[in-house]
């Protein structure tokens, strides 16, 4: 018999109903007590580790739930509070660590960006000026509370001290090294009070590790591991890392812990070669990354076998832990409530408790022979079989040469059509915008609710949203905005409602995944080939121009966008998939058009955050993620107004890829970073018109107006005031009608006050 063992990552937060969503806003709401709070999470952390216990795993990770964000559980157990939050030391209270994440009246929130290249966002923490202290040993208490009231003799988890430093900020990146020194003994006390308790394995997660690394910061990795393997010298440690290829594997493999983790999906024919190339030390334990943690995909069994086989050879099975690629945060819970989807569809798909139950199909065909799981084994081959074979699937390729001629660049220079649309628009200076939604009220989600239900007719439903869009335009008109949005209330998610219109996509009843905070959304499928069928958003956007003479903005999700944020097929790569939906959205623009909507932002929130982690392969992705918004864009007239919107990430070192979409207008987050982006103008030209979000919309605080005047102003010592747009740094959907009434008041008043300035 072969023995390994299976473990997991990390799992789900927000349980099956999100429960834990609804714990969070209930709580930020006033309606539960702090203890009935602190009650009510702590069932959703044990159900999730029952849930993983019954499904066999054998190393179950503890220390992976949060009330918010992973990354700032550890910035609080370090004490790393920002000034502003009026920290005095200790164990941090709930009230200061929601602040950092949300904002207070008093302090705006930390910054948010995403996690590596996936769909979550974490909370960037800021070492400040408290020296790092041990507020609390949250691993160890989540470590004992699980095996207190479980049973579990569990594996914490938590984010490593290179990968923690680095994705701070706060710091000079010249001090790096001797930041992270100053955690290191944070760590070890960590790591010894776990050995202490009886802990056997620790899961450090650095997915640093599979990005490009300096030699100095390999070395800075191997002096830390060497110190906390001295610290607990009888606890295991597991490094972990994921979402591609170790970059520095012949190093990486020596340094001085029990357990390497790597991913044998994304990145895994380079971990694989490294393997079979250089070996691996027969000290160690290799944590095998064999099922997809990041895609809702069934797994080709056979296929994964062959190759846990093949790693086999170089690494005995009883020195392998299989496990998914990655933490399953980043997929829903269950298929147990997707009964009305598409059956053929629906045997393809395969879920967090779906993707244990694979891993328990390969354990079994190694510990007992292949013939034992022959049936599962089938099931998940004829599955694919199936779906590959779909007729959603392959009848565009034989239009892809003639596709491939559509025109992916505008015909006249930006300086042209800057001055054809300066004399179009006739827009003061500064203007002042929104960047799409506004908020989605109870009764917005009620409605919507009656129609999918069949409560409410078609023409009921549509009345209604047409009431709210004319209550919007004049509020907006009353508000002084220059440029108005319909406010998109059909919209129940940017990237849900197109994919809704599209051919090729499928949805799940509850495929909900978590990506900030409380904010659930459910991913669209991309099974089939995509296709426009139909004008999708121009009945809203013609209906809200006939209530203006001011112009209002059509608002589109780019193609980069709705692939990124959604489950892609995995038979194509990814940038053909990029291809069909700009194909399909360019026939939307052109509908936008004639019916008289000129002005069109096309969101690309997702541009940044499919960068691949690796540099060497940047510009590869850029050129075609570029091409695909062009592609959408071009066939407008030089006087159409082309703008687009990218969130919370590091843009500085893509400016130039920026430029080349070659949008008319673009609008990037400057709130939440506080403003540091501005210093990326300051050292990189660019050449075309930008709005700087000037406050925060994912805290309900409402900023006075010094605040919003000091952001332009700090904008307009790098950037031409003829080219600076004000607007807020993303949506307002998520906000309530008064604070976002209040809060656009207050930047049209501070637009105008630095206006007047500019004009004396």
């Amino acid at each position: 018999m072969n023995e390994l063992t299976v473990s997991s990552l990390g799992f789900p937060r927000i349980g099956e109903n999100r429960e834990w969503k609804k714990t969070l806003e209930a709580f930020w709401a006033g309606q539960i007590s702090e203890d009935t709070f602190i009650r009510e999470m702590t069932e959703i952390r044990l159900g999730a580790l029952r849930r993983q216990k019954e499904k066999g795993v054998e190393l179950i990770p503890v220390g992976d739930f949060t009330f918010y964000d992973h990354m700032l559980d550890l910035a609080a157990m370090f004490g790393q509070v920002p000034e502003r939050y009026g920290y005095a030391g200790g164990k941090v209270s709930l009230a200061t660590y929601f602040a950092m994440a949300r904002g207070n009246s008093a302090a705006p929130a930390c910054e948010m960006t995403k996690w590596f290249n996936t769909n979550y966002h974490y909370i960037v923490p800021e070492i400040g000026a408290f020296v790092p202290a041990l507020a609390e040993n949250r691993p160890l208490e989540l470590y004992l509370e699980a095996k207190r009231e479980l049973g579990i003799d569990g594996k914490p988890v938590l984010i490593g001290p290179c990968t923690f430093v680095k994705l701070s900020k706060g710091y000079d990146p010249a001090n790096y090294a001797a930041i992270v020194e100053r955690f290191l003994p944070l760590y070890g006390q960590m790591l010894a009070e776990l050995q202490q308790a009886g802990a056997r394995w620790v899961q450090l997660d650095e997915p640093l590790l599979v990005a490009t690394l300096s030699d100095g910061e390999m070395k800075l990795l191997t002096h830390a591991y060497e110190y906390l393997a001295n610290t607990a010298p009888g606890l295991s440690i597991m490094l972990q890392t994921y979402f591609d290829a170790v970059e520095r594997y012949e190093e990486v493999s020596k340094l001085p812990v029990a357990g390497i983790g790597l991913d044998f999906v994304h990145g895994g024919k380079a971990n694989l070669e490294n393997l079979q190339r250089h070996g691996f030390p027969h000290d160690k334990v290799l944590g095998v990354g064999i099922i997809d943690g990041r895609n809702i995909w069934r797994a080709n069994l056979s296929a994964k076998l062959q190759l846990l086989q093949a790693i086999a050879a170089i690494v005995p099975f009883k020195r392998q832990i299989i496990q998914p690629s990655c933490s399953l945060l980043h997929v829903p819970i269950s298929l147990r409530k997707e009964a009305n989807m598409d059956g053929g569809l629906r045997n393809a798909l395969s879920f967090a408790e779906e993707k244990l139950d694979e891993l328990q199909v390969l354990a079994a065909a190694i510990r007992n022979g292949a013939d034992t799981v022959a049936a599962s084994l089938r099931a998940s081959a004829e599955a694919l079989n199936k779906l590959a074979h779909s007729p959603a699937r392959n009848q565009l390729a034989k239009d892809a040469p003639k596709a491939r001629n559509v025109p992916n660049h505008r015909g006249t220079p930006y300086e042209v059509r800057q001055k054809l649309q300066r004399q179009k628009w006739s827009l003061p200076l500064l203007p002042t915008t929104t960047i799409g939604s506004f908020p989605q009220t109870p009764e917005v989600r009620k409605a919507r609710n009656l129609w999918r239900k069949g409560e409410w007719s078609k023409e009921q439903y549509d009345q209604f949203i047409r009431e709210q869009i004319k209550e919007w335009i004049a509020l907006q008109e009353e508000i002084g905005l220059d440029v108005l949005v319909h406010g998109e209330f059909e919209r129940t998610d940017m990237v849900e409602y197109f994919g809704e219109k599209l051919a090729g996509f499928a949805f799940t009843q509850n495929g909900w995944v978590q990506s900030y905070g409380s904010r659930c959304v459910k991913p669209p499928i991309i099974y089939g080939d995509v296709k426009f069928a139909a004008p999708m958003t121009v009945a809203e956007s013609a209906y809200a121009q006939q209530l203006t003479a001011k112009p209002v903005k059509g608002m589109l999700t780019g193609p980069v966008t709705i692939l990124n944020w959604s489950f892609v097929r995995d038979d194509l790569p990814r940038k053909e998939v990029a291809w069909q939906i700009a194909l399909a959205l360019r026939n939307e623009i052109k509908a936008l058009e004639d019916a008289g909507i000129e002005m069109i932002q096309v969101d690309e929130p997702a541009l940044r955050e499919g960068l691949p982690l690796k540099r060497a392969d940047w510009d590869q992705y850029l050129a075609w993620a570029g091409e695909a918004f062009r592609v959408t864009t071009s066939s407008v007239k030089e006087t159409t107004q082309i703008h687009t919107h990218m969130c919370y990430g590091e843009f500085h070192d893509i400016i130039e890829a920026i430029s080349s979409l070659d949008a008319d207008v673009i609008s990037i987050e400057t709130s939440r970073s506080h403003g540091e982006l501005i210093s990326s103008f300051a050292a990189n030209t660019y050449d075309k018109g930008i709005g700087l979000g000037v406050y925060d919309i994912h805290s309900p605080r409402v900023p006075d107006k010094e605040e919003m005047v000091h952001m332009i102003e700090r904008a307009l010592s790098v950037l031409p005031s003829h080219k600076l747009w004000i607007n807020p740094d993303c949506g307002l959907k998520t906000r309530g009608k008064t604070e976002t009434v209040a809060a656009l008041n207050i930047m049209v008043q501070a637009a105008t006050e630095v206006r007047a300035r500019l004009q004396k």
